[in-house]
């Protein structure tokens, strides 16, 4: 019996560019907007279900969750540069062979994050001065998360492999699945039985292994991946995890590099009391909900210049950059003026304390002035990785960083506003950087 054929792969090297990124783009955002979803989600069950405190314990975590979890993710995210690449040029006898390495990489590293990580949790707690009426909540809420790190980061390689190859609807049907299931997992567990922060965290894992389980059985359906299609001769002569490594560790340590610069943040904010920290952690997810738009316009420029690297074709690199910007800049207008005109209506869905929420419309609407810049710095940082430089991007992390420093030491420490003000700094910084390398970079293909 012949198996049945996947036909979502798109190969955007030839054809209406624009069309191929909007159509690429769209099944993105919403599989982002989804993850989103069940992210806000476990907010508002945890913050009205059990306390604003809780909601605070789970948001002290989440700088530290980006730090670690971004850090294997990241390294997904690179490895993603080389297959798409590889399907670029139609060399799948090399894609397959990146793909078998990446998986024993990503088994082997999340392991041993998981163990060291779980040791040195509290620590890790203390050190950044979380109040300690919320560490133990925060402990054991990260603690299940990182037991289930290896579903996590396997559920990132398999969304990255099929992005790669140009397909995004698969990861949003795999996203609409894990989401539905973690709204219903977390009534369940967080409400019906009443266990808390630990509820959530389960919750949040399981769905993490149904998205994975849906995305293997469809990657394994795609005729490249058909041994039956394999080549009599593989890849030979080639150390294939040491160009996985050095392509996927900078971006890693970028992703590591720009948590650094949230600790850094959350630092501040603890030093401020649980209120505080509570309208930060509300405040950072409508931040994370609302750049959605621009990172999913962004991840479609990593795929699209990958795959015109691999083949070549610069000129149409540099049409699709062009048409990534214009589509981050419209969609970023209406969203950045809901932060600016609503902010106290967008902290209410989280939070009820009327002082905590008076915080709050302090931060959001700084957030929204700048969110054209945190577009623009998403086109051209996965742009810059889709030609395969993952260094500059690491160092444009690192900018980041210095700018968090600096704006928090002179402005941040005095009121919350500065916090704001310290998060769009490192995005501007971060922008221009990386703009100018990408112009850099391909003038110099254009002398080549």
């Amino acid at each position: 019996m012949q198996r049945p054929s996947e036909n979502k792969t798109q190969n955007m090297t030839s054809g209406n560019s624009f069309k191929q990124i909007v159509l690429f783009f769209i099944p993105l955002l919403w599989g982002n907007l989804f993850q989103q979803v069940y992210s806000l989600v476990d907010s508002i069950i945890v913050g009205k279900g059990i306390s604003d405190k809780a909601l605070a314990a789970v948001g002290a975590s989440g700088t530290l969750n980006f730090l670690i979890l971004g850090f294997v993710i990241g390294m997904t995210r690179g490895f993603g540069i080389l297959f798409a690449q590889c399907f670029g040029r139609e060399d799948h006898a090399m894609l397959r062979a990146y793909i078998s390495a990446a998986k024993r990489l990503c088994i082997g590293i999340s392991l041993v994050l998981s163990v060291v990580c779980i040791l040195a949790l509290r620590s890790m707690f203390m050190f950044m001065q979380t109040p300690a009426d919320i560490i133990d909540d925060a402990y054991i809420y990260f603690v299940i998360i990182l037991i289930g790190i290896e579903i996590t980061v396997l559920n990132n390689l398999a969304i990255t492999i099929l992005q790669s190859l140009g397909d995004s609807k698969t990861p949003l049907s795999a996203m609409i699945i894990s989401s539905l299931a973690n709204i219903v997992m977390d009534i369940f567990l967080v409400m019906g039985l009443g266990i808390g922060v630990a509820g959530a965290a389960i919750a949040t894992v399981l769905a993490q292994l149904f998205s994975f389980i849906y995305c293997f059985y469809k990657i394994k359906m795609i005729d490249i991946f058909d041994k039956k299609n394999y080549s009599d001769v593989e890849v030979n002569g080639k150390n294939i995890t040491f160009e996985l490594v050095k392509i996927g560790i900078p971006v890693a340590f970028m992703n590591s590099i720009t948590a650094a610069g949230g600790i850094i943040l959350q630092y501040f904010v603890n030093l401020m009391g649980s209120g505080y920290v509570a309208a930060y952690s509300a405040c950072m997810k409508f931040a994370s909900l609302f750049e959605q738009f621009g990172m999913s316009a962004g991840l479609s420029m990593m795929t699209f210049v990958g795959q015109n690297m691999g083949a070549g074709k610069y000129d149409r690199i540099r049409k699709g950059v062009r048409q990534g910007l214009l589509l981050a800049t419209i969609l970023n207008i209406p969203l950045a003026l809901v932060q600016i005109l609503f902010p106290e209506q967008l902290a209410r869905i989280f939070l009820s304390d009327p002082e905590i929420i008076s915080y709050c419309k302090d931060f959001l609407p700084i957030l929204g002035i700048s969110l054209f810049a945190l577009g623009w710095l998403f086109v051209y940082r996965y742009s810059v990785q889709g030609l395969g430089n993952t260094f500059v991007p690491m160092l444009s992390g690192a900018l980041e960083v210095i700018m968090r420093l600096t704006v928090c030491f002179t402005v941040g420490r005095a009121s919350f506003r500065g916090i704001a003000l310290s998060e769009v700094s490192a995005w501007i910084g971060a922008f221009i950087m990386l703009m100018i390398t990408y112009y850099v970079v391909m003038g110099l293909k254009s002398k080549a």
